[in-house]
């Protein structure tokens, strides 16, 4: 993708279902966990690279002996300085006591990190936020091993304020109003309504305080915890979290927003974010990973029993279509063929474009998330090169020759890597002009393959802003004196603000809006922009399930090819000799393609919860009235 968006977090969770000597002596270590959660993270560090986080816990402790370890790092290696602290902590111990080097009972005793249950936690900092207090897991601690709670999650819930006055009704002071803090506190809350049941229960059975710990420990409900928990969140989210004596939890919305895979056998337990990181890690078949459906948690015990139970009741599945275009590993087998199908989908208008002239036409891409999309748009263009020449093989096959047979076939799809991303520039000089100079130079450009009559197409995962089209790319490309460029994104026109994990929260950072304010102007209807406010404003103080998304209605005026013909004059700058157009993919095409993932809000203003339709509004609102607040 051109332009950088922070979006999304992965999740890993492992339990070992198996006592430690079983690793030892099958794997060679009883830090298998431990190299696992690694590569768990490593594999998903495209889900964020400003922090990570690593927790775990052992079960069966004695009282006094440290049986929750949690590291978190913020630097900028985070996965990599989490793991080297963990090794460095390990190998300290290891050197200082060689008696812990084969006796299994010793390291889980006397070494931190080694355990049974284990998560992981990889993000982006959203907004503004990448302190090390922002890092996921986080815990809640309590003297009562069950009460303890580790939670990490891949979310953002719309109605933070109101979880958070609901928190202090119930008489808790949060120490922080945040989405994760207000979960955590809110799960914690029923945990402990939770406990303290179960502890009258056993009070009345006859159990001592001693005994009725274990007895709580077996008989926790998780289930209803998490639905009691979740009654009023609404947002997109894959919850995960961990309970002190071993209990643990993946929870998923009821939309599916956000996405969860799972695998087990008789060794292990897994849960992450994406298909391929299990597969991968664990040498796994693809049809053995299963997808956690809506609205359902998969809930492991301490005693190893696994279940997914319905916690939610699942709404119509809305599943994030930004994951297959961009975010999740294109090594997936279904994302692989979705996005070759995107740029498949995407060639007849590219056809039009360049006037069906393949002959002058030089294909590529911008790396590296396209580079799949690309080989879909370039085997439909082969495809429609065949067509063509067989039918000129079959309208002259009464005069072919060898050599004019071989003339007809020699006519190839050309394709060349023209752009080439360098290594990320930064700078610390804040001046606009310094810094719009430093961003012209983030890609390089391959000279000596474009021809002044050549058509230069180039095709994009998703145009959001465009402003590294505008003072890079189109630049970029027109250096090579291609008589046009047209800029291909494999997903449609961006128009409204995500409120479920992409830091995508203002709505004039949007070239798709902007060229619609642009053509409101110039066709003298600016009312329309009045009109929409008033409309917003109206509904500010409405219960979410009553409010509608007016801001539809400030792009209804135009046609698709409207705002991409205007958003393409746009990022044209002065100078720029090429024509250049802007092509990008419909709806209905980006459904055909990704159909299982139909959570298209980005494009359509078709929010999966109420309060997205909160939260549009308000984005308006704040461009209207000039407030650089986010919208949720």
């Amino acid at each position: 993708m051109s332009d950088a968006i922070k979006h999304e977090c992965g999740i890993a969770l492992l339990r070992l279902l198996k006592p430690l000597e079983y690793y030892k002596e099958k794997y060679g270590t009883a830090f298998y966990g431990i190299q696992k959660m690694y590569l768990m993270m490593e594999k998903q560090h495209n889900r964020g690279q400003d922090g990570a986080g690593f927790a775990s816990i052992k079960m069966d402790v004695k009282p006094g002996q440290r049986y929750i370890s949690r590291v978190r790092s913020n630097q900028q290696q985070p996965i990599q300085d989490v793991f080297a602290q963990i090794n460095d902590r390990i190998n300290e111990e290891l050197t200082n006591h060689p008696e812990y080097a084969d006796n299994v009972a010793l390291q889980k005793e006397m070494i931190p990190y080694i355990g049974e249950v284990y998560l992981g936690h990889v993000r982006y900092g959203t907004f503004g936020k990448n302190s090390i207090e922002s890092v996921h897991p986080f815990l809640r601690q309590n003297n009562w091993m069950h009460r303890n709670l580790i939670v990490a999650g891949n979310f953002n819930l719309t109605n933070v304020q109101q979880l958070f006055n609901s928190l202090v009704e119930l008489g808790q002071h949060p120490k922080e109003l945040a989405d994760t803090v207000t979960v955590m506190e809110k799960i914690g809350h029923f945990l402990d309504d939770e406990v303290s049941d179960l502890y009258q229960d056993c009070k009345n059975e006859g159990y001592t305080k001693q005994e009725a710990s274990a007895v709580i420990s077996e008989r926790l409900n998780i289930a209803r915890i998490l639905r009691r928990a979740s009654k009023q969140w609404d947002g997109g989210y894959a919850m995960a979290g961990m309970f002190g004596h071993g209990d643990s939890f993946v929870f998923r919305d009821p939309a599916g927003i956000r996405p969860a895979y799972y695998y087990q056998d008789d060794e292990i337990a897994i849960v992450a974010s994406e298909r391929p990181v299990i597969q991968t890690v664990f040498n796994v078949a693809y049809d053995d990973v299963q997808e956690l459906e809506p609205g359902h948690a998969i809930i492991i015990k301490k005693n190893g029993t696994i279940s997914v139970k319905e916690i939610i009741p699942a709404l119509p599945k809305k599943a994030c279509s930004f994951e297959r275009i961009y975010f999740s590993r294109g090594s997936d087998a279904e994302i692989y063929t979705e996005r070759k199908q995107l740029g498949r989908l995407v060639l007849p208008d590219v056809l039009k474009a360049i006037e069906d002239d393949t002959d002058n036409t030089v294909f590529s891409y911008i790396p590296n998330t396209a580079e799949t999309s690309f080989y879909g748009m370039v085997e439909a263009a082969q495809d429609f090169l065949n067509d063509r020449k067989n039918n000129e093989i079959l309208r002259r096959r009464s005069e072919l020759t060898e050599d004019t047979l071989k003339e007809l076939l020699s006519v190839k799809i050309r394709t060349e890597k023209i752009a080439i991303k360098d290594a990320k520039l930064r700078t610390f000089i804040t001046e606009d002009s310094s810094r719009d100079e430093l961003v012209a130079h983030v890609y390089d450009v391959t000279y000596g393959v474009v021809k002044p009559e050549d058509n230069l197409v180039i095709i994009d995962d998703s145009i959001v802003r465009g402003t590294t089209l505008k003072k890079s790319i189109i630049k970029m490309m027109d250096r090579l004196n291609p008589k046009r460029i047209v800029v291909v994104s494999s997903a449609p026109q961006i128009r409204y603000p995500d409120c479920y994990g992409i830091d995508m929260a203002r709505l004039e950072g949007l070239i798709a809006f902007q060229a619609a304010l642009e053509l409101l102007k110039e066709r003298g209807l600016q009312h329309i922009v009045d009109d929409v406010y008033a409309k917003c404003k109206v509904q500010e103080n409405l219960e979410d399930a009553d409010v509608v998304n007016h801001v539809t209605e400030f792009y209804a005026p135009f046609t698709d090819q409207e705002i991409s013909d205007k958003i393409a004059q746009m990022l044209t700058t002065k100078g720029v000799k090429a024509e250049v157009k802007i092509i990008f993919q419909t709806v209905n095409n980006l459904h055909l393609a990704c159909p299982k993932n139909l959570g298209d809000w980005y494009f359509t203003g078709d929010y999966p919860t109420p309060g997205g339709n909160r939260v549009v509004n308000r984005a308006f609102i704040n461009f209207y009235e000039g407030n650089d607040a986010r919208a949720y």
